[in-house]
């Protein structure tokens, strides 16, 4: 029986599309994909056997060709090879024993396989096109393991020879579900991969990639007997690795709890548990970013279970497991979640990107956590594009940036960010509809013998991504950490300068501008010094630049004891205007009290008027009373009384008439 495992490009393309059917035969198993999925291989197959599409595009009313002709366009300028690698992938992901089924029908190549040797393959041309030479690797048993492009040998992820691009390295094994929004994490040479998204609906499986043996594999996790939890699927989490353990932080699940879960897998016992951690835990939320600095967690932002975007920022002490809200000073990055984090000298937060539920963010922010003050850094080179959902990871003071979106398309571009200078620079672009130019990707960075490579995981861009590229980055770390440590805080204050002082930017320019000239009529000088005696030139060169060295040195040292003390000054002042803010409190709190008082009091005198009124009113009743009651007995003793009035007495008679 042949082996078609061992078929190079194209032949590999040709046995797949006669497999789908696009031999002309009529193969039953092209009826077994769904439209969306035979249209595709359509696409691609038109792409890689005849190239762009330059067909007259049909009329509307013909629903089927017209349809075709749109997704046949839409590859735009897709090279041949990426078409037939994308065709025999998605088959691949639809029919995994395709091999198999396949092999009745297929005759493998002729390949002359020795131990040690590896014979090569000239460029094949078929229908115009030309593909890359390929090389067969041979294994100790003499049995054949495969080909790859002549840039890649499977040996590993670390035998990438070609830097700045990205390339898919052959694996096996069993491949996690396509998805995004997933936890990714390297540990000691080992990719792993946690939950994410697929179709509306959260994962809660764990893979694990081998560099070593290129081989994906899951792993059966089960409930801790100590502290048991019961797996959540999630999206949108952060997979941290912290020792032995990887640690599960946040993430949208479909029961959110109140505030953010911390889980722990242990990999030497494929266990899950639930941390005890004590403070105040933050809202749960998703899409946040979470970064390592030292033994602390520090998350910011993310989107809350009633999608409400935050920009808070929090820190989770490893160590005493506790929770610690920080009110940074300065103007924070607006609420946002899917942005991307990075940590540079262990002092200074970077957050870029992100999106609200409608705008896209390419703004840059820092953090620097010693006196936890956000400020706006001064960017140089070509600032990257609006983007969420993309990934980042720093390789020394280099931060790399692959794929988002910008709520249109996905982004094709790679970018670095140099952290100490604060210069952006493009590294390269995916072509067509390349899973690095996903949302919800995973980025990470794993060494090699010595050489870093980047790694990219699944993502979303239309189909939901499985695949597994790697970059070999160009661009070394080569400034010194001190060096670093001052680059960010004098672009910052670089700014704040700028907008105290008009012409501080024209006067740098201007003494750059004669620090320039200097240099280049010393080195004429000392040009025309070299025609006589080359060795005395060098040597007074040497000595020239010795002295400036020395001169930029010492206004080095000036200017760094001035800021150390124009610092202190900032920290006084501080202080002391938190001083006047307390004092102003407290006189605020004593002159609320007052007034209190004082309304106290003249309500109380309200109510003494009023008893005044009334016990004047009553002391004119008793007076009244008191008049009549001595009239009554006035009248009482002036006569004979009532009986004699009654009696009608002469005297009274008398007094009458």
């Amino acid at each position: 029986m042949a082996m078609i495992i061992g078929l190079q490009y194209p032949e590999r393309f040709y046995a797949a599309s006669s497999f789908v059917g696009f031999d002309g035969s009529n193969s039953p198993t092209k009826s077994n994909f769904s439209n969306s999925t035979a249209l595709l291989f359509y696409t691609l197959y038109k792409q890689a056997t005849i190239g762009p599409c330059n067909t007259p595009e049909p009329s509307t009313w013909k629903i089927v060709e017209h349809s075709k002709w749109a997704s046949w366009k839409q590859l735009g300028n897709m090279s041949s090879a990426e078409a037939m690698r994308l065709f025999v992938k998605i088959l691949e992901e639809e029919d995994p024993s395709w091999y198999s089924r396949a092999s009745d029908s297929v005759i493998e190549p002729v390949i002359d396989v020795q131990m040690n040797h590896s014979s090569k393959v000239e460029p094949v041309i078929k229908n115009g096109n030309s593909y890359p030479e390929t090389k067969t690797i041979s294994s100790e048993n003499k049995s054949q393991v495969g080909t790859q492009d002549k840039d890649v040998v499977v040996e590993g992820f670390g035998s990438v020879r070609v830097y700045d691009q990205w390339i898919a390295p052959p694996v096996s094994g069993q491949r996690p579900k396509g998805r995004y929004e997933h936890g990714a994490a390297v540990v000691q040479d080992k990719l792993y991969i946690y939950g994410g998204n697929r179709n509306g609906s959260y994962l809660s499986d764990l893979h694990v990639l081998d560099f070593g043996s290129s081989t994906w594999s899951k792993i059966e996790a089960k409930a801790g007997a100590e502290s048991p939890v019961t797996l959540i699927s999630c999206a949108g989490h952060s997979l941290i690795p912290w020792g032995n353990k990887l640690l599960a932080v946040a993430g949208h699940t479909k029961d959110p709890s109140e505030s953010i879960r911390v889980k722990a897998f242990d990999l030497q016992t494929s266990t899950w548990s639930d941390l005890t951690i004590y403070g105040k835990a933050p809202v749960s939320r998703g899409g946040q970013s979470v970064n390592l600095v030292g033994s602390s967690l520090v998350v910011f932002g993310g989107q809350d279970a009633k999608r409400t975007l935050l920009n808070d920022l929090h820190i989770l002490d490893l160590e005493t497991m506790t929770w610690d809200e920080i009110d940074a000073v300065g103007v924070p990055p607006s609420p946002r979640s899917d942005h991307t984090a990075a940590v540079h000298v262990d002092r200074y937060l970077l957050i870029f990107g992100g999106g609200s539920h409608a705008t896209c963010y390419n703004d840059l922010h820092v953090l620097d956590m010693q006196t936890m003050k956000w400020s706006p850094p001064t960017q140089k080179g070509d600032v990257p594009t609006p983007r969420a959902g993309h990934a980042g990871v720093t390789v020394g003071e280099n931060w790399f940036i692959v794929g988002g979106g910008d709520n249109k398309s996905g982004v094709s571009d790679t970018v670095v960010l140099n952290m100490s200078t604060l210069s952006w620079s493009a590294v390269t672009s995916a072509q067509g509809h390349s899973p690095v130019a996903s949302e919800g990707l995973s980025l990470v960075v794993s060494s090699f013998n010595g050489v870093d490579v980047l790694i990219s995981f699944g993502g979303y861009n239309g189909c939901y991504n499985n695949e597994v590229y790697v970059l070999k980055p160009s661009c070394k770390s080569t400034v010194q950490s001190k060096t670093a440590e001052n680059s960010i805080p004098d672009r910052v204050s670089a700014v704040q300068n700028a907008a105290d002082t008009p012409h501080a930017e024209a006067e740098f320019g201007a003494r750059h501008e004669g620090k320039v000239r200097e240099i280049v009529v010393d080195n004429a000088g000392a040009t025309k010094k070299s025609n006589g005696d080359p060795i005395s030139a060098m040597k007074a060169e040497i000595e020239e630049l010795e002295s400036t060295l020395s001169t930029e040195k010492l206004q080095t040292l000036q200017l760094k004891q001035e800021r150390a003390e124009a610092e202190s000054r900032n920290s006084d002042l501080y202080k002391e205007l938190q001083s006047v803010r307390g004092q102003l409190a407290v006189e605020q709190s004593r002159c609320f009290k007052f007034e209190v008082a004082v309304a106290e009091l003249g309500q109380k005198l309200q109510s003494i008027g009023t008893l005044q009124r009334e016990l004047e009113l009553l002391r004119r009743q008793k007076s009244t009373s008191e008049q009549a009651a001595l009239n009554a007995k006035q009248r009482q003793s002036s006569g004979g009384g009532v009986w004699d009035w009654l009696a009608g007495t002469p005297g009274q008679k008398e007094d009458h008439d």
